[in-house]
């Protein structure tokens, strides 16, 4: 059965919003709340236009629409199947794998790198300790539902807490620190966006010059020492960052 038969579809002609349009945010929403999941079809373009009293074309631009936005994705010989809905993540203090967690993003984590390195000048800078001494270096590719989406990388002080890379593989990183008696008590965080380099499109599945969302973090405990300097990769594409703006005077 058409899974877009049980959702409450329909479209107000009395609006300035253009039909196509109303529709693609109503699909568009189903596939946020997670009433339409991936892996799902989508029926004939015919039978919805019919249903919703719509021409063929604005259906198939409202889908196309979806399409674009990484949504949907037509299939020669399948159809038109749902893909994911798009990460937004909320500036704060939080792990990607908890909050893609919270979103019902099924997290898994593949470490490319798990060392002990000099560290590099502007990492010295960020935790505070003379360039070249040794910091451990942690690289790894974020996905959901086997999709890649991020590429975090992230340098810490060494010996700050047991980080082996089968626990890094079945959990987040934050979480492991916090069990390891460290208190993440505030960061310094800079978002950023540029085109992808061939090496950063093909970890994230992407075309080179894609654009890339980046975030670089410097976290601090309690006591004031900074314990993480993290520079992280995002997928426009599949990724966004959320801002609460508070209005003075």
């Amino acid at each position: 059965m058409d899974p877009t038969v049980s959702l409450q579809l329909g479209v107000d002609r009395s609006s300035p919003v253009p039909l196509y349009f109303q529709l693609a945010q109503q699909l568009e929403a189903a596939i946020e709340r997670g009433a339409l999941t991936p892996g799902t079809l989508l029926g004939n373009e015919i039978e919805l236009a019919g249903r919703l009293g719509l021409s063929r074309p604005t259906v198939r631009q409202a889908i196309q629409t979806l399409v674009d936005k990484g949504l949907l994705v037509r299939r020669r010989g399948v159809g038109t199947q749902v893909v994911h809905s798009r990460v937004k993540r909320p500036l704060e203090l939080s792990s990607l794998y908890d909050d893609l967690e919270a979103a019902g993003q099924r997290p898994t984590t593949r470490v490319v790198d798990n060392s002990l390195v000099p560290a590099p000048a502007e990492v010295a800078a960020a935790l505070g300790v003379p360039e070249g001494d040794e910091v451990r270096r942690i690289e790894r590719l974020r996905l959901t539902h086997d999709e890649p989406i991020a590429y975090l990388s992230n340098h810490l002080p060494a010996g700050l807490a047991d980080l082996d890379s089968a626990r890094l593989e079945s959990t987040g990183l934050y979480r492991l620190l916090r069990a390891a008696g460290v208190t993440l008590h505030s960061a310094r965080q800079a978002v950023g966006a540029r085109s992808a380099t061939a090496q950063e499109a093909a970890r994230l599945a992407e075309e080179p010059g894609a654009p890339l969302l980046t975030m670089e973090r410097v976290t601090f405990d309690e006591t004031g020492r900074a314990v993480e300097h993290a520079s992280h990769t995002y997928r426009a594409s599949r990724y966004s960052f959320e801002f609460q703006l508070l209005v003075r005077g």
